[in-house]
């Protein structure tokens, strides 16, 4: 039994990571590294004048780090040869501040690169629409193609080309979703929680900490640091021409479920609608020091796009072991094996009944 549970553990989590033909075949898959929130049913954080935050009543799983440049352009190369719905913004390139990210080519035959040091740094001057076509495309398997139904316009959230804010308000989580911009209370709950069970009890900062958190980039990392403007404007932990750092370099200053930069680089889009046109987000940056659990950030238009401002995904798997798509030929085999492997026990069954 223990083989056939196994067996369709690995097949469930394959369906979960999206199940798609198209994926191009022998290309390197963006593995979303993940950790598990567990805890299901915690009691959730008030916060005065802001409402109750953190309470999550299922297992997910959530990116250990931000989406980074280097993902973020294998996306664009394999759904933006032509850009329709703006998911590249020229400033990633262009502005002293974007994530390097560079377009070349012309409509039809666009392709993108990461200038050398970036690809693990956040991705930045990213809408909340283009992380919700990031997600559908996890979703979807990573394939390659125009950006539509099968690529980026459905999956976790039905789409379609809505770009506007008015157009995106009213998207939300498909019930089947697997891939997902975390909800604020899934961002908040990896931030904060203390990971010691079904309690209300939260640490004060995505560092483990309630108090002394730095912006020190030390090696090694002593903890209870982050990427953030300490005091004044231009005391960064990082100067140009980053001003962000890798994901994870503060690599002992992790959140009780060891999510990494909750606290600083860039702040995040979450999946809650706090007001109309709105989409809700949280976290401290490069830019700002906002990163206490009763630090809201003023919330953004799903359209906004700006060089303190990212994303990262979750997952409704619930695994910390990220698992690729499985292609259409690789889940009939999968298939027929479960059902060998549940033939083989359910002869054994009759004859231990039997005996």
């Amino acid at each position: 039994m223990k083989t056939l549970h196994t067996l369709m553990t690995v097949l469930a989590a394959g369906a979960l990571g999206g199940v798609c033909a198209t994926q191009a075949q022998g290309a390197p898959p963006v593995v979303i590294e993940t950790v598990t929130v567990g805890n299901p049913g915690n009691a959730g954080d008030p916060q005065q004048f802001q409402g109750v935050f953190g309470a999550v009543d299922y297992v997910y799983a959530i990116g250990k780090y931000e989406v980074t440049a280097g993902q973020y352009a294998e996306f664009l190369n394999a759904v933006a040869a032509t850009d329709p719905y703006g998911l590249y913004h020229v400033n990633m390139w262009a502005h002293a501040e974007g994530c390097k990210i560079e377009r070349t080519g012309s409509p039809g035959s666009y392709t993108y690169s990461v200038a050398p040091d970036w690809a693990n740094r956040p991705v930045n001057l990213v809408s909340w629409g283009d992380a919700a076509r990031f997600a559908n495309w996890l979703h979807n398997g990573q394939p390659t193609g125009a950006q539509d139904l099968t690529t980026t316009e459905d999956g976790s959230y039905f789409l379609d080309g809505k770009t506007s804010d008015f157009e995106l308000e009213d998207v939300v989580r498909e019930p089947d979703a697997t891939w997902v911009i975390p909800t604020e209370n899934e961002w908040y709950k990896a931030a904060y929680h203390k990971n010691d069970g079904v309690t209300a009890n939260y640490w004060n900062f995505p560092t483990s900490a309630n108090n002394g958190v730095s912006n020190q980039l030390i090696d090694p990392d002593p903890g209870n640091n982050a990427t953030f403007t300490d005091g004044m404007v231009g005391n960064w932990t990082i100067g140009a021409p980053y001003y962000r750092t890798e994901g994870g370099a503060h690599e002992n200053s992790e959140s009780a479920y060891g999510t990494f930069d909750q606290g600083g680089n860039v702040m995040e889009f979450n999946e809650t609608v706090p007001e109309p046109d709105i989409r809700g987000i949280r976290g401290g940056s490069w830019f700002n020091n906002i990163m206490g659990r009763w630090d809201r950030p003023v919330d953004m238009h799903s359209s906004d796009e700006f060089r303190d401002l990212g994303f990262r995904v979750a997952t409704l798997a619930g695994t910390s072991q990220p698992v690729p798509a499985l292609s259409a030929p690789g889940l009939l085999v999968m298939l027929l094996l479960v059902a060998f492997v549940g033939t083989i026990v359910l002869r054994r069954r009759r004859r231990s009944s039997a005996g």
